[in-house]
């Protein structure tokens, strides 16, 4: 994989009652900015496990540039630009390619457990595909990369909604792209993806992935049993 692969997150600063706001209820709004820091810190070094690639944070605010400096001084910052998340995908990943490098892949911050392998994966699909997706359980998808810019496929499609994925594999059909697709994860929205997160991190055969956000369920599962 050359050098010359970027490798970008979009990340909100978190903040209660403005982050992960449909974890509440079960979670309080404090408790949700709370385990979304978590998932922050655990995403930043399931991108340092992925080798050879420019790593970039992308975050919505300037006043959130010094906590990104703070928790990633490693990484790259970068705004996003954009009124809709589509609108904000195409405008990194294009400045990206048109900055000098040859693939160019975002992910998102919610999904704390997601193998690093699979975005080595990704990259590594790019060598054939024009674009490569990342599906996620809820219709959704957790990584676009792209090899040229893709404005229509990223600004066309109405995000956040149960069919990105099967909206952007129909117009990519349309737009005679190659699309490579990744195993199926999971993001962190609502209350039923909390529990399958706690299946999969604190249940008998937990992986080890993810420790802060462990660590987060762990205490907070022991603060309310004390109660």
């Amino acid at each position: 994989m050359p050098v010359s692969s970027t490798l970008l997150v979009v990340a909100k600063r978190p903040a209660a009652g403005h982050t992960k706001t449909r974890l509440c209820p079960p979670l309080t709004p404090e408790q949700s900015a709370s385990l979304y820091e978590c998932f922050l810190r655990d995403t930043l070094d399931v991108m340092r496990a992925v080798g050879e690639v420019e790593r970039v944070v992308c975050y919505l605010t300037e006043e959130s540039r010094g906590y990104f400096r703070k928790i990633a001084p490693d990484m790259q910052l970068r705004r996003q630009h954009g009124g809709s998340l589509g609108e904000r995908l195409d405008h990194l990943l294009t400045e990206s390619l048109m900055g000098g490098a040859e693939r160019a892949v975002v992910m998102d911050s919610d999904s704390p457990t997601l193998p690093c392998e699979y975005i080595s994966r990704a990259f590594g699909m790019l060598d054939e595909a024009d674009v490569v997706l990342g599906p996620t359980h809820d219709g959704g998808y957790y990584l676009i990369g792209i090899k040229q810019p893709q404005p229509r496929l990223l600004r066309e499609v109405q995000m956040s909604t149960p069919h990105v994925l099967h909206d952007t594999l129909r117009l990519a059909n349309s737009l005679r792209l190659t699309v490579g697709q990744l195993p199926r994860w999971y993001d962190i929205d609502t209350g039923n993806d909390l529990e399958l997160l706690e299946q999969e991190l604190l249940g008998k055969s937990h992986n080890g992935n993810a420790p802060a956000t462990r660590e987060w369920l762990l205490r907070n599962r022991r603060a309310a049993s004390a109660g």
